[in-house]
């Protein structure tokens, strides 16, 4: 049977308590500085993402007002070259003219429907850039962070 050898059995005594206070007393103060540190950037981060939000939202709401617009516009003007339309029939002496005005019509409508098409594809396209840059933005200076760390 091997027994371990105690060479004093007072030898605890012997530790000095201002030794382990003052080393338990570092301990805490560095774990209490990493805290503070640690909320710093959490607090830091959540800011960040607060003005992030805060700014897409209002390119979102912006562009939504910018894309309402447009529609309107669209809406107005074929509103517009419909009357326009059905005043001209109302004038018509013949079917070969019905025919000549409904085909003119129908061509002008088409190519202006084609345009505002575009239009609305264009202010969509500036609005959804609008709205990711703040969500671009701050992702890149996350990375930039992630980087020199």
């Amino acid at each position: 049977m091997a027994t371990k050898k105690i060479d004093d059995v007072f030898s605890i005594a012997s530790i000095d308590p201002a030794k382990f206070s003052e080393s338990f007393r570092e301990f805490a103060e560095k774990g209490a500085a990493q805290t503070k540190e640690a909320y710093a950037k959490m607090k830091e981060a959540a800011e960040d993402a607060s003005k992030t939000v805060e700014a897409t939202l209002e390119s979102a709401q912006a562009g939504s007002v910018e894309l309402g617009l447009k529609a309107i516009e669209a809406l107005r003007t074929n509103a517009e070259n419909s009357l326009s339309h059905m005043e001209a029939l109302l004038g018509v002496k013949s079917v070969a003219e019905l025919f000549e005005l409904q085909t003119a019509f129908l061509r002008k409508q088409a190519e202006v429907v084609v345009e505002q098409a575009k239009g609305l594809q264009e202010t969509s396209k500036k609005v959804a850039e609008k709205v990711s840059a703040p969500g671009k933005s701050a992702a890149e200076k996350a990375m930039k962070s992630f980087k020199t760390v």
